[in-house]
């Protein structure tokens, strides 16, 4: 009978483990989770930047939802998402683990940018460094909500969106390196391609708001 309730106890255990695993056995609901670690959301925006129809999206964050990964919050007519607790540093380990076991990641990556022009990297340590002594002018290129969420100390907000039509703020005379989300956001990416055909030098940060919250970077929200 020992024997028998043991055995029941671990498969029930196992069982409930596995929930996780199956709610972020898909591309789009990972990519959801990336979204929402640079802060709260509600569905169209969701869906918007996942690329997803309001009823995918919806579905989507219905099984994150279900699994505790997610938490939603009714304000009059909208929902807002926004992570569990504990969930930003669980999809952090999952990519980096990912990324040290699987060599298609860093393989897919490459192709892609050496498809747009190999763009160097900036170490976020080093960066810090150099924006807070203003020798660079640093530029989160998301959107403004999520620059509000939290960014870098220094940065300013110029929307990838927007970076044409305000180059006229960005001195020449300065290096200019440009973020977004993380290594596998191309908001960057391509911000460093306009601002090197209008003559600027400029190079890109890979990591994000996650991965500097996890190594005790500075990030700093505003209103």
């Amino acid at each position: 009978m020992a024997t028998s309730r043991s055995r029941r106890f671990k498969d029930d255990v196992f069982e409930q483990f596995t929930r996780i695993g199956k709610a972020v056995a898909s591309p789009k609901r990972l990519e959801l989770l990336d979204i929402l670690c640079q802060g709260p959301r509600t569905v169209d925006v969701l869906a918007g930047h996942a690329g997803l129809s309001l009823a995918n999206a919806s579905q989507h964050l219905q099984v994150l939802r279900t699994a505790r990964l997610i938490e939603a919050e009714k304000s009059g007519l909208f929902v807002t998402y926004r992570l569990a607790d504990g969930v930003e540093g669980f999809y952090l380990d999952l990519r980096r683990l990912a990324e040290a076991r699987l060599a298609e990641v860093e393989a897919t990556t490459r192709a892609y940018l050496e498809e747009r022009g190999a763009m160097e990297s900036v170490d976020s340590d080093a960066l810090l460094q150099r924006a807070l002594s203003g020798d660079v002018t640093v530029l989160d290129v998301r959107p403004p909500e999520e620059y509000r969420a939290g960014h870098l100390p220094n940065a300013r907000s110029v929307p990838l969106s927007e970076l044409r039509s305000r180059l006229g703020e960005l001195p020449k005379d300065r290096e200019v390196v440009a973020y977004c989300r993380g290594p596998y956001c191309v908001l960057a990416i391509e911000a460093v391609r306009v601002l090197r055909e209008e003559g600027y030098t400029a190079v890109r940060l890979e990591s994000g708001p996650p991965d500097w919250r996890a190594a005790g970077v500075p990030v700093e929200a505003s209103s």
